[in-house]
């Protein structure tokens, strides 16, 4: 079956050398299998359903040795989607419990990650432990309490203060490269000074950060790399398939499949410089005059469909742009017009922006059906992507526009979208109908009037660094 599935879908064959034991097992005759598995005791089986390290693991997903014995103290896993990453975090922390390290901190980029992947997850935590020594697992603590009396608590990285003050002894940071303040890692190796030999686990999938280049760089960092591909015997052949078609052939495939990091698109209209350059933090904000929500929809919500882009974005009354958050998915139109209030509450927005070349009246529509008197704004695509891009390109590059923390996938739409490119980059088309509104039409506004916009976003951002969690 996994022959036929990597001829049909030209899946890179792996070298031998690179599979795990299990696999060289899942490649013997039946006969052979059968064999090896009738000589196990009933004991000995119960053994390897869990030994990691000498069965299932391949070569490079087992713990370098360098860092066990004190050589290096950071293993950074860039690797593909599909390739093992959140797997092999966990197996980190049972591990590193296991060899005595007692304060553990479990990172992800939001709070509802740390519980679903990391700790929950088909290849979370929980699961890699036999029965009998599971951890207990309190979330309304946030706490792992480990057999042996090891602590692990989670946190969001979006919340970096939750992160100032607690000391660690070892970390497990999953998608570092999608963190959305740059803070919350400073905050996490402050934090990571307690024992002997503190040791930091990272599994993400590789975007151009400056966090993830400075990693890269360090000596004192064992890099993993891998590709999507190098675990295709463990994929269903449907997702495989969807993969391929959405990312092979692209420079984007080279990121999320065989796990490069990327330079710019020859061509693009944004490069990562750009968008570092206009990065700011939460604190950073000043009030604005104005905010909205723009959304590109789309119609449909099977797994072939496009993401409705939603993006907000403000402007303060010295012409400065911020870009403030990205909740596009792929849903269906009840559930991503719940999305689109949710934001629009969060920020205060006054006005929802929503493309209806594709639905026409069904968008304004799907939204009153959340809320009936919402402020809302129909608009129509009448020229091409790049003639409604190029002008906001332009304001980046005049430095009025800000980022407020990292948008990775928004960030990989502008940086890897060229012209003429048939691909529907629907977050990147919400961002430009947002500061399109806010900014052609509205550049160099002063404050007027409405001063409790201003006032209502600033207590939006008190309550945001509060608790909310979206």
């Amino acid at each position: 079956m996994v022959a036929t599935t990597q001829q049909t879908l030209k899946i890179p064959q792996i070298d031998p050398a690179e599979y795990s034991p299990a696999e060289h097992i899942a490649r013997l005759p039946l006969e052979q299998q059968q064999a090896f598995y009738d000589s196990l005791s009933e004991e000995e089986a119960d053994l390897l359903l869990y030994d990691w390290e000498g069965f299932w693991a391949r070569p490079k997903q087992r713990f370098p040795q360098s860092i066990l014995q004190g050589f290096k103290d950071t293993w950074m896993i860039m690797a593909g989607r599909g390739w093992g990453k959140s797997r092999c975090g966990a197996e980190a922390v049972k591990l590193l419990v296991e060899k005595g390290y007692r304060h553990i901190a479990l990172v992800a980029r939001v709070a509802s990650d740390a519980r679903d992947v990391m700790v929950e997850g088909v290849s979370g935590i929980l699961s890699v432990f036999p029965p009998g020594q599971k951890p207990l697992y309190e979330p309304a603590k946030r706490k792992l309490t480990f057999v042996n009396g090891a602590i692990a608590h989670t946190y969001s990285a979006d919340k970096p203060d939750q992160l100032r003050g607690p000391q660690h002894d070892a970390a497990w940071c999953d998608e570092l490269a999608a963190w959305r303040y740059d803070e919350a890692y400073d905050q996490l190796m402050f934090g990571l000074r307690i024992g002997t030999h503190p040791i930091a686990v990272i599994t993400t999938t590789p975007r151009p950060t400056a966090i993830v280049r400075e990693l890269v760089a360090d000596p004192d960092t064992v890099l993993t790399h891998g590709s999507t591909f190098e675990n295709a015997g463990n994929l269903a052949g449907r997702a495989l398939k969807k993969l391929l078609k959405k990312y092979a052939g692209t420079r984007l495939g080279l990121q999320e499949l065989d796990a490069q990091i990327l330079d710019d698109t020859p061509g693009a209209l944004w490069t990562r410089e750009t968008l570092e350059h206009s990065r700011v933090s939460d604190e950073d904000v000043p009030d604005l005059v104005r905010v909205v929500v723009a959304v590109d929809p789309s119609v449909t919500a099977t797994e072939e469909s496009d993401e409705t882009g939603i993006v907000a974005a403000g402007v303060d009354r010295h012409g400065h742009f911020y870009v403030l958050d990205d909740y596009s998915l792929v849903a269906s139109p009840n559930e991503w017009a719940q999305q689109v209030v949710d934001l629009y509450d969060l920020h205060d927005a006054d006005k929802i922006i929503a493309e209806v070349n594709q639905g026409g009246d069904m968008v304004e529509t799907t939204i009153r059906t959340v809320r009936k008197n919402i402020s809302f704004k129909q608009i129509r695509a009448t020229k091409g992507k790049y003639t409604r891009a190029e002008p906001v390109s332009s304001l980046y590059e005049q430095g009025l526009v800000h980022h407020v923390g990292v948008f990775s996938e928004l960030e990989d739409q502008m940086c890897t979208w060229v012209p003429g490119d048939g691909r529907s980059p629907d977050r990147l088309d919400a961002l430009v109908w947002a500061l399109t509104e806010l900014g052609l039409k509205n550049k160099g506004r002063r404050a007027s009037s409405r001063t409790h916009v201003t006032n209502m976003y600033s207590s939006r951002k008190r309550r945001s660094r509060n608790g909310w969690n979206r």
